[in-house]
């Protein structure tokens, strides 16, 4: 599969914006099962200074400053990415869940790069009610990656689609007591959960291909950015699990970057000299190339 994918950011401020310093992760990352043939990111007003770099996750990000006053923000990211199938990959082969842990820790240095995504972060902090939201996945000697996938349908089955629900400081908490959120609500709560177990877990950014209702155009600009996890074992590295769809993600998932939380792979983050109250109109396209 070959997607082009169009992802326009507009900030507008109330008054004018003096100096203004970005991170920003909207280069997509090269993994396994992806290739990316094409990127390209515009920036108005034009930066005074740009670097690209590729951060401590692995993934490339772009550090921006911007010198000249101005009211309005454009990051324009488009990207032509060919996505493979993934390796089939049979969960039940997977090293029990209890023993994981202790064979990482058995060599740290040598596993820091898996044992940094067992510990808590800032929106996955650990709570015994999140705990025990996973212990109907958790039998002793269990796969580790049948956890995940039982604990990430068992989600799929128990909570409600909501945009309304949440917004990015709403912890994991209470997503969990409401059982409403999106994307991101459900990836950090599966993290949280799985890390509870100190089963090393991760989050994916990236999209995924979206098909309108039967006889119903496809809107343009009304696709979304979308959010899963990754969790390891020896046998496969790291595999993908979706808990809003309660899917394992194949090839109309794309990835574009991964880290600890959201707060890792923002998109967009910043710090302004100016600007007062600002409103920001996000459009996505996710289409297969022609």
């Amino acid at each position: 599969m070959i997607y082009d994918i169009s992802h326009k950011t507009l900030y507008r401020y109330s008054s004018p914006v003096v100096q203004s310093h970005h991170v920003m992760h909207m280069s997509p990352r090269e993994v396994p099962h992806q290739t990316v043939r094409r990127h390209s990111l515009l920036v108005e007003p034009a930066p005074t200074s740009r670097i690209d770099v590729i951060d401590d996750f692995g993934n490339p990000a772009t550090k921006l400053a911007i010198e000249d006053e101005h009211t309005e923000f454009v990051i324009h990211a488009r990207s032509t990415i060919e996505v493979r199938p993934r390796a089939q990959i049979a969960p039940e082969t997977s090293v029990a869940w209890d023993k994981l842990h202790p064979m990482l820790a058995s060599a740290p240095r040598q596993n820091l790069e898996v044992l940094q995504f067992v510990t808590a972060s800032h929106h996955t902090r650990l709570t015994s009610d999140i705990a025990a939201y996973l212990t109907p996945s958790l039998q002793p000697g269990r796969p580790v990656l049948e956890v995940a996938l039982d604990l990430t349908r068992r989600m799929f089955d128990e909570f409600t689609f909501d945009p309304m629900a949440t917004d990015i400081s709403t912890p994991v908490t209470a997503v969990l007591a409401k059982r409403r959120g999106v994307c991101q609500d459900f990836s950090h709560l599966a993290l949280a959960c799985l890390r509870s177990a100190k089963i090393p877990a991760r989050y994916v950014s990236g999209y995924l291909l979206t098909r309108p209702p039967p006889g119903q155009v496809k809107l343009q600009g009304a696709d979304a950015s979308h959010a899963w996890i990754s969790v390891w074992s020896p046998e496969a590295g790291w595999v993908d699990f979706d808990p809003t769809n309660g899917s394992v993600p194949n090839v109309e998932h794309i990835s574009i970057a991964t880290g600890r939380d959201y707060d890792d792979v923002s998109p967009i983050t910043g710090i302004l000299l100016g600007g007062g109250k600002h409103t920001v109109d996000v459009a996505v396209d996710v289409v297969q190339a022609q």
